[in-house]
């Protein structure tokens, strides 16, 4: 049996015993964190489902394509109407202000104009966007932290007299409940059994090898991690990467190059963006997470070949992430196999928040909809989100690997990942495995634990009326604002309350599409996230963004009705 079968093999031998949950997927009857470990599959699935000893794929209800972003069809053309009209006023106003400044105050704009001869770095129209709208919202961003970003974070307290050009620190620390950072399974800790780990191979090897891998980088203890993340993910190797962006944005375009294609989706993360423009191959975009536009693209591609020639391509590589941070979405991996098997194209995956936080052994989105691993060409994923680390990783075919370390510029000209952070990964993912034997139970029950945590968080945002996005289980829990003015006021009025947040616009996300994007934690209690929700609740109601309420209140009034009738 060879190395790739036996880390397959490996990867589905793990069953877990079941337990009787209740609608918020709380153990019946127990402490789950004193039980054996649970299949947190069954959590990802909708109430009322049966569990299932084995992975088993989505139901094809969940796997049916569907348009971009469908929720929008639910709200009302008004609302629509208002954004786009809110933004059309700021646009305006803010040309107005550039025009009477440039009249009456020419001497805050001289980085604007020519200067000796040189044309300025940034012109005015293209700064405008920063300047004028940016910059009156820039205390919602970058706000500065001391200390570990766990389930609470320190915040430091700043403030502006100058319309957010400059800040001043005031000296206070406001200690404020975190759903702002990615810290799907509670790893990102000062103190237990990962930091204990990291402070012993500080001891032992030093913080750094001071060197690529291709020189004098590559340790034991960078060997051993990254044979254990090849045997996480179920591929035969892997190559870590010390910068996450770095591992697209350098190892693609040793992937791919002229005479080849891919095809992206249209949300895909900048980094892909990055890697794939900087390949030089033909880029073609699809809808996203819609199949049949993908399916259309790569027919016309095939039987179109190359532009000019219509020679063949080399390559063709289709990239998907497994979940889309911005919108909580899975991707549909079982349909793009399916096209992958009928087109004979490579696959490329960003695991990079799925990996960790989604599937029964927290393996990704192919643990996620119980496909082999191997049927994916290119696994990528980074340590930042689900194990308190840093950096990330490319697994695949043994030649595939073998390759990129003397190809990929990440493995020749990058420096090594250091001791600290390959000691953290290692230690958290062989606690995810099971394989630390003094704490042989955890890793799963952090699992557990961000499942029951997004399921329940989830609901309640929808049972309270809010137009949330995403797929059930999904960590990442988008919340649509809409209007410009909502945003800023969304995030001040959740620091007032000791709540950190992330709120995101234009162009980040399509303009009308602006949302606050809540992480959610294995280190969250219920109580953390009930203050949340009844907080969250309260700025509802003062900013009117609880466009679903009607339609809620009508359900439950007609959920009562019937159960009066079943009495009667």
């Amino acid at each position: 049996m060879g190395k790739g079968q036996r880390a397959t093999q490996a990867f589905k031998s793990t069953e877990f015993i079941e337990q009787a949950r209740d609608e918020d997927g709380l153990v019946i009857g127990g402490n789950p964190f004193k039980l054996a470990p649970t299949n947190s599959g069954s959590l990802l699935q909708d109430e009322g489902q049966a569990t299932s000893k084995k992975t088993t794929p989505a139901p094809a209800e969940e796997s049916k394509p569907q348009k971009v972003l469908s929720e929008l069809e639910a709200v009302p053309s008004l609302i629509l109407v208002t954004t786009y009209l809110s933004f059309l006023m700021l646009i305006v106003f803010a040309h107005l202000r550039d025009f009477f400044g440039k009249l009456f105050y020419p001497a805050n704009y001289v980085q604007l104009r020519v200067q000796n001869g040189l044309a300025p770095m940034v012109s005015d129209f293209e700064s405008l966007w920063t300047r004028r709208l940016y910059g009156r919202i820039r205390d919602c961003f970058n706000r500065p932290i001391t200390g570990v970003a766990g389930g609470h974070v320190n915040l430091l307290d700043r403030v502006s007299t100058d319309f957010n050009k400059t800040f001043e620190f005031t000296g206070r620390v406001r200690n404020v409940l975190n759903l702002a950072s990615y810290n799907y399974l509670g790893f990102a800790q000062s103190e237990g059994p990962c930091a204990d780990k990291v402070e012993a191979a500080l001891l032992e090897h030093g913080l750094t090898m001071g060197s690529t891998r291709a020189e004098a980088g590559r340790s034991l203890l960078l060997t051993e991690t990254e044979d254990m993340v090849a045997r996480f993910v179920g591929s035969e190797a892997a190559l870590i990467v010390s910068m996450g962006y770095a591992t697209n944005a350098l190892n693609i375009p040793a992937m791919v190059g002229r005479g080849c294609l891919i095809i992206s989706d249209e949300l895909n993360h900048s980094s892909l963006v990055s890697g794939a423009r900087l390949s030089g191959a033909t880029i073609r975009v699809f809808k996203h997470n819609y199949t049949p536009d993908l399916e259309k693209v790569l027919r016309r591609s095939i039987s179109q070949g190359q532009p000019r020639t219509h020679r063949p391509w080399k390559k063709i590589l289709v990239v998907v992430e497994g979940l889309y941070s911005m919108e909580g979405e899975f991707c549909r991996l079982p349909e793009i196999l399916e096209l992958r098997r009928r087109y004979g194209f490579y696959l490329f995956v960003d695991e990079a928040h799925s990996i960790g936080a989604l599937g029964p052994r927290g393996r990704g989105i192919c643990d996620h909809f119980g496909v082999d691993p191997r049927e994916v060409d290119v696994l990528m994923g980074t340590f930042t989100k689900s194990f308190g680390a840093a950096g990330g990783y490319i697994a695949g075919s043994k030649a595939l690997i073998d390759y990129l370390r003397l190809h990929s510029h990440s493995a020749v000209y990058a420096e090594a990942m250091s001791v600290p952070v390959l000691a953290q990964v290692s230690s958290s993912m062989r606690m995810i495995m099971g394989e630390d034997r003094e704490h042989a139970l955890e890793g799963q029950q952090r699992l557990d634990q961000l499942a029951i945590n997004t399921r329940y968080f989830a609901r309640r945002l929808a049972d309270m009326g809010f137009m949330t996005m995403g797929h059930p289980g999904s960590p990442v829990i988008p919340l649509l604002l809409f209007s410009p003015a909502k945003i800023p006021a969304f995030s001040r009025e959740c620091l007032k309350r000791n709540i950190a947040v992330v709120v995101v616009s234009y162009p980040a996300t399509p303009i009308i599409t602006g949302r606050v994007r809540f992480c959610i934690s294995a280190s969250h209690t219920r109580e953390d996230l009930d203050y949340a929700l009844e907080q969250i609740s309260e700025i509802g109601d003062l900013l009117l963004l609880k466009f679903h309420k009607n339609q809620v209140a009508a359900a439950a009034a007609a959920a009562a009705s019937d159960d009066s009738k079943k009495i009667q």
